[in-house]
């Protein structure tokens, strides 16, 4: 045995590749839709009335749903690109989020004359679904790449 590794022509596009880009298909909508959720929430709970980030919010909202539902009817060729929307948006949610409470990269905290708190109604909520909503719409976009490429 000479220890040569050979990779098999389309590797990853297997059914298994197939269910595991299902379920994150359908993990990633969910994550998308709770993140809409939570900020439709939070803007009818007073975030409404302020200024930026009031209007903010509601667009978070409208283009988190619709990203959930792009990634369920998203042909498999198109895939990629919807994951990755929903990547940059579920990422720059997690900056904002970040930015508005501590301040990133040695700026100052806040956002638009806002300051966010860390003990607010669904801070942590809404860490914990970005977290993962980053995490699975990057396995699904690598995945579905490698799937596309097979």
């Amino acid at each position: 045995m000479t220890g040569t590794v050979t990779q098999r022509r389309g590797a990853g596009t297997g059914t298994g590749a197939g269910i595991a880009v299902a379920l994150l298909r359908l993990a990633g909508a969910g994550l998308l839709a709770a993140i809409a959720g939570i900020h439709l929430y939070l803007w009818q709970d007073g975030y409404d009335g302020i200024d930026v980030i009031g209007p903010a919010f509601l667009l978070q909202a409208v283009l988190g749903f619709g990203g959930a539902l792009l990634l369920l009817v998203a042909p498999p060729r198109l895939l990629v690109w919807a994951a990755l929307l929903g990547l940059l948006f579920a990422a720059g949610s997690l900056a904002a989020l970040l930015q508005s409470t501590y301040g990133l990269f040695g700026m100052e905290p806040g956002m638009f004359d806002f300051v966010e708190s860390d003990v607010a109604p669904l801070w942590r909520e809404s860490f914990w679904v970005e977290i993962a909503a980053v995490a699975v719409l990057l396995a699904l976009t690598v995945l579905a790449a490698v799937r596309r490429r097979g």
